[in-house]
Parts: C-alpha cells; sequence; structure tokens
C-alpha cells in the first residue's frame, strides 16, 4: 500500500513528465507549417461577454484521436469550466501520449473500444480517421454514451448511414458532428437572419470547399489518398444545411479527372479518378444549390459559401434585406476557451454539444443534419461516375 508521501511523489512526476511533454509536444508543432484551415482566430474579450454557466456539473469526456490534424485537443474541451477529460486514447503510443499531455489527463486507453467500457465517462469526442468515425460512434452509443464526431458523418456508405441515424434515435443519446462551417462567423449570421425571415425561402445557395495538396496528406492507412472530393462534403453543404436546416433532395453532380498521380484509379483504393467534383442540388424549398469540393485546383483554399433568397441575400455582406437584421454573433464562450481554428468555430461547436447534453436538448448539428449533408455528397460522387446522372438522394429527419 503506498504511503501519502508515496503518493505525492508519483503525482509530482507525473506532473512534471506532463509539463515536460506538453512544452516538447508545443516546441514541435511551433516549427510545423499549420494546416490550412487551422490558423486560429483571435480570441478577444467579446467573445466571452454575455455567458452565463447553464449548469455547475462537470461533464466526464473521453477523447479519442490524435492524427495528423490533431483534431483531439483541438476543439479545447480540456478549458470548458463544465468539462473534466477522464482519459484519452490513440491507437499509436506516442500520440496518445501527446494528446493526454495536451489535454493535462493522466488516463489513457490503448483504443476506443477499451476507453468505452470506463464508467465514469459520460460522452466521447471522436476525432479518428474518417472511415472509422461511423463505427466508432455506434460502439460508443452502445455503451451509454453521448457523442461527437468529426466529419464526416460516414464514409461512403449509404449502409452506414441508415444504421447510424437507427442507433441514435434508438439510443436516445445526444448525437453531433463537429462541422465547422456552421460555426463560421457568416454562415452562423445567415442561420440567424434566414431564422428571423430576413431571406425568405432561399432561391440558390454555393458553398465550396477548397484544399489543394501537391502530395497526399498523412492519413491513418493512407485513407486520404485519392479520397472522392464529395466523401468529404459537410464544409461546402453547410452552406445550405446548416444555414436552413433544409435538406437535398437530388443532384446530378460533374467529376473533373484530375491530371495528379494518386488520383489515378489505379492508384488509389477507392478507383476515384477526380480531383475536384462540383454537384448541382436541388433542395426542400425548391430551390438549388451548387457545392464544390476540390483538392487539385491550386490557388485560394478555404471554406467559404453565399445563399440567394426571395427577400435578400448574402454575398460577403447582407443585401438587399427589406428590414434591418437583428444583432448577428455568435454565442459567446466560458471563459478560457478559445475560439480556435477553421474561421473560430472550433471552440463554438464544442460548446455547444457540452450545453447541449447539460440541457437536455437537440445541439444544432444533429444525426438528421450530419447525414443529410453527408450522404448528399456520397450521391453526388455516385452521379459523378455516371456522367451526371440525376439521382435521389435519401432523406433524414428527427
Amino acid at each position: 500500500m503506498k504511503t501519502n508521501r508515496q503518493t505525492d511523489l508519483s503525482r509530482r512526476a507525473f506532473l512534471r513528465g506532463l509539463g515536460a511533454a506538453t512544452a516538447t509536444a508545443a516546441a514541435a508543432r511551433a516549427a510545423e507549417p499549420v494546416i490550412p484551415g487551422f490558423e486560429k482566430q483571435a480570441t478577444t474579450p467579446d467573445t466571452s461577454k454575455g455567458w452565463k454557466p447553464v449548469s455547475d456539473r462537470k461533464l466526464r469526456v473521453g477523447i479519442v484521436g490524435y492524427g495528423y490534424c490533431r483534431f483531439g485537443a483541438a476543439f479545447g474541451f480540456q478549458h470548458h469550466p463544465n468539462v473534466e477529460v477522464v482519459a484519452v486514447s490513440d491507437l499509436i503510443p506516442e500520440r496518445c501520449a501527446g494528446l493526454a499531455a495536451a489535454c493535462k489527463c493522466a488516463k489513457t486507453y490503448p483504443s476506443l473500444e477499451e476507453l468505452v467500457k470506463d464508467d465514469r465517462i459520460e460522452a466521447v469526442f471522436v476525432a479518428t480517421d474518417a472511415p472509422s468515425h461511423a463505427r466508432h460512434c455506434m460502439e460508443v452509443l452502445k455503451h451509454g454514451k453521448h457523442v461527437a464526431t468529426a466529419v464526416p458523418a460516414v464514409f461512403g456508405s449509404l449502409e452506414d448511414a441508415d444504421a447510424l441515424f437507427a442507433a441514435v434515435k434508438k439510443s436516445g443519446l445526444k448525437y453531433m458532428m463537429f462541422e465547422t462551417s456552421c460555426y463560421r462567423d457568416e454562415l452562423a449570421a445567415m442561420r440567424q437572419i434566414y431564422r428571423a425571415g430576413g431571406f425568405g425561402k432561399i432561391v440558390y445557395a454555393e458553398g465550396e470547399y477548397y484544399h489543394w495538396h501537391k502530395d497526399p496528406l498523412p492519413s491513418f492507412k493512407e485513407w486520404r489518398t485519392g479520397l472522392p472530393p464529395q466523401w468529404y462534403p459537410t464544409h461546402s453543404n453547410a452552406y445550405f444545411v446548416g444555414v436552413t436546416g433544409g435538406r437535398f433532395t437530388s443532384v446530378s453532380c460533374l467529376g473533373m479527372p484530375s491530371e495528379m498521380k494518386f488520383f489515378q484509379p489505379e492508384n488509389n483504393r477507392y478507383k476515384n479518378p477526380f480531383g475536384t467534383e462540383i454537384a448541382l442540388f436541388r433542395t426542400t424549398e425548391g430551390g438549388s444549390a451548387r457545392m464544390a469540393v476540390s483538392w487539385d485546383s491550386p490557388g485560394y483554399d478555404g471554406e467559404m459559401g453565399r445563399v440567394r433568397g426571395q427577400k435578400g441575400s448574402y454575398y460577403k455582406d447582407f443585401v438587399g434585406l427589406q428590414r434591418k437584421p437583428p444583432e448577428v454573433r455568435r454565442p459567446p464562450l466560458p471563459p478560457g476557451v478559445e475560439s480556435g481554428g477553421h474561421g473560430g468555430s472550433h471552440g463554438h461547436l464544442m460548446n455547444e454539444f457540452v450545453t447541449a447534453i447539460l440541457e437536455n436538448r437537440e445541439p444544432l448539428v444533429n444525426i438528421a443534419w450530419a447525414l443529410n449533408m453527408t450522404v448528399a455528397g456520397i450521391v453526388a460522387h455516385q452521379s459523378a461516375l455516371k456522367g451526371g446522372e440525376l439521382l435521389k438522394i435519401p432523406q433524414y429527419t428527427c
């Protein structure tokens, strides 16, 4: 049996090791180029203006995944006053240690499958490889825990989409996809104005996600190499679904064969020839939407979009509105929580998930929104492979 002195020494040794690991990881990160989209938005005093806690309890969270994007620590769970990060996991020991250091968490597990057995954990953030998102989220739900996931909700599989939807509905637990476009300043403002009636019905929407790279991006088992663009569609599709809560009903999509070697069908597991796919959707409001995803067109990168409604529009600013819009700003964040990357969306997504659980309500990007953004892209890729054939899209509603 350990004495109090032995326990204190062990705790001090752990904290010293954690501090050293954190300093080493921070130095390594500082020397690396910033991944496009991960540039942090400045956190100002106004970011927390008006914030009030909705509960005095701490949600016990587990975090899984610390790969190329280091998403596990990027959303700031470890800084939220209503969160205790209980345990973390990554399949690769060095990354697991890095995630533990970043989250200041002592408990680690070698896999998600082990972490979800921890009865202390109430909710899990899944930041693993995209092909595993659906399977991992269903495993979390099976163990009676709320779940948030990085994008996309499912990976190229309509069957997985139906299975995940059924699992969420059966569980009665909270599910949220961390679609970053939904909390970019301009899209959050569009959503508020739309809900106030400022746009009317959306006649036309555009969303664009451009992420050029001359070499395959690092990824677990190389899942990003040759990735069909419309299998990663949520950053662009959010510029309709995340504004209106509506859905895409049908799609005609054109793909352009790429000159890049890893987009030759014989050089990727997906047999995918396209580096760019442009989808034209019909929407539930009767309008249309053009959503672009491109990996092989150099120039400006990022996620961006615009909407044109029967009463007003957004194109770099709000125009034609028939009355002065309401004050538009994102919800305040708790002090100490940074807005973070992807247009300052990271902290807002995390806070929305935590707050939804504490308030026992649906989170913004729930299972229906997540699948409606994701599945539309899966069908769009099918259309591109068929030369732009018009295809129906499955619909999900809560």
